[in-house]
């Protein structure tokens, strides 16, 4: 199979753990419990949740590529990363209309006055740059600019993760399992991003002993 072939494979492949969530909401609400006593907050778990798991896939990508050698998998990192801000989109929207009704001094008193509402608003705010220059013509404009702005998935997944963690009052076994992946995914990022910071000092020590071994000479 070749490049192209193994790319476009692995893309239906996203698109179809990507819409797991979707199916199991169609499920629920057409043939199960539509979501049980209170659907609205069910409906705001399920979204959350499902943008969550998505934003941590994102990030494993690049863990993955590296432990597997697997360089093919980088090429639907973007993808993943679009597919957790349609779900937070539309984990947004059902906060706003369905549990707020659009009643924006509500809204207003909820992102400045409660700590969960404040780290997910973040946390979305920083998915919106991320998701509008997903595109390859932002990606040639923008340059080493656009892995700088990119960055931002990092704090944009610690704070929803907070956001989680903060609305959750009694069950804290979801949030501990999160906290832990995303721990695993930042911690190996740090270890190799130390590591090849060492491996170049010390290429850079091995040239200039060279240099200065063949001047002497």
């Amino acid at each position: 199979m070749d490049h192209r072939s193994r790319v476009r494979l692995l893309k239906v492949g996203v698109w179809l753990a990507a819409l797991i969530p979707a199916g199991r909401f169609v499920q629920r609400w057409f043939f199960g419990d539509r979501f049980g006593v209170n659907p609205i907050e069910e409906l705001l778990l399920w979204s959350g949740l499902s943008t969550l798991v998505l934003l941590f896939a994102s990030l494993a990508v690049t863990p993955l590529r590296r432990l597997t050698g697997w360089n093919d998998l980088q090429k639907v990192r973007r993808l993943v990363g679009l597919w957790a801000f349609t779900y937070a989109l539309v984990h947004v929207g059902i906060y706003l209309w369905l549990d707020q009704f659009f009643a924006w001094s509500f809204i207003l008193e909820d992102v400045t006055e409660r700590p969960f509402i404040i780290a997910g608003t973040g946390a979305f705010l920083l998915l919106v740059p991320l998701a509008f220059t997903s595109t390859r013509g932002w990606i040639r404009r923008m340059g080493r600019n656009w892995v700088r702005l990119h960055a931002l998935i990092y704090p944009a997944s610690g704070l929803a993760l907070l956001h989680y963690v903060w609305k959750q009052k009694a069950d804290f076994q979801g949030p501990i399992i999160a906290g832990g992946v995303l721990a695993v995914l930042l911690g190996l990022r740090v270890w190799w991003r130390g590591r090849d910071k060492a491996r170049r000092a010390a290429a850079a020590r091995d040239r200039s002993l060279g240099s200065a071994t063949r001047q002497a000479g």
